[in-house]
């Protein structure tokens, strides 16, 4: 079923999406009068609906049931990402989203080689919240995360301290993540480090902070690689990687009917 984000909440038992999310609807998907679609409020409540209308401009649907969206982490996880070079930063937010990561803030730290300006910053954020929307869409999450402003490093480990876990995994070795998240902290701040890693001062103050210091083996991992396997790691150590989704229930169940 295609799943949706309403940029309002959905308060009747009707809704009329416009715009892009119509377009998509009605241009690219084909979609007819009757079929059923998926539409999740900010607020993360599930909408159930079913097509009542449709145009290229206006889709209107009506709501067949409403509940709370459980496809939500319980561990909160905020990953602080280092700039890398290139288009890097756009394959992090799509993998990273579908992993179920809260919130990315991008860090320019002091190895980081790509520094663009507060122009070219400000356009490729629209480009990132874009990437995180439908990524969020094809993982049917809860919420879009939040592609924050790029901050200095010293402005992210102040960022931080809202988290109750700070880590910063670092390729000269650290504890496991397993030791650090042994008591299941409800949110986790993540440092990942660019191309050239983090230098040992970015370190230190992470740690003064009261972070902790962590290790993703003994390999070295590419900066777009490092993010994904230290939150997977972390969904793993959280158990959720444990419970069955919804989304293998129905592919499972349209299996069966196709065998049937």
């Amino acid at each position: 079923m295609p799943w949706f984000f309403t940029e309002n909440e959905i308060n009747s038992k009707t809704y009329a999406l416009d715009g892009e999310t119509a377009r998509h609807i009605s241009k690219s998907l084909r979609m007819k009068s009757g079929e059923e679609l998926t539409l999740v409020s900010p607020s993360g409540i599930q909408h159930d609906c079913v097509i009542d209308g449709i145009n290229a401009d206006i889709v209107s649907v009506l709501v067949k049931s409403s509940k709370p969206c459980e496809n939500e982490p319980e561990c909160r996880v905020t990953l602080y990402q280092a700039l890398p070079k290139g288009d890097k930063m756009e394959f992090i937010i799509q993998k990273c989203v579908e992993l179920g990561v809260t919130k990315i803030v991008p860090v320019i730290s002091a190895r980081c080689i790509s520094r663009p300006d507060e122009k070219s910053l400000a356009k490729k954020r629209l480009r990132w919240q874009k990437i995180a929307r439908e990524a969020a869409q094809q993982s049917r999450r809860g919420i879009v995360p939040e592609i924050a402003e790029a901050v200095s490093f010293k402005q992210a480990v102040k960022l931080s301290g809202e988290n109750e876990r700070t880590v910063i995994f670092y390729e000269l070795g650290g504890d496991s993540v397993k030791d650090i998240l042994s008591d299941t902290p409800r949110s986790v701040g993540i440092f990942i480090g660019s191309e050239g890693g983090f230098e040992e001062q970015e370190v230190e103050l992470v740690l003064a902070d009261g972070g902790r210091k962590a290790t993703l083996g003994k390999r070295i991992l590419r900066a777009e690689t490092a993010p994904l396997a230290a939150l997977s790691i972390i969904m793993y150590q959280t158990g959720e990687f444990d419970n069955k989704s919804t989304v293998t229930e129905e592919f499972e169940n349209d299996r069966n009917n196709m065998r049937s």
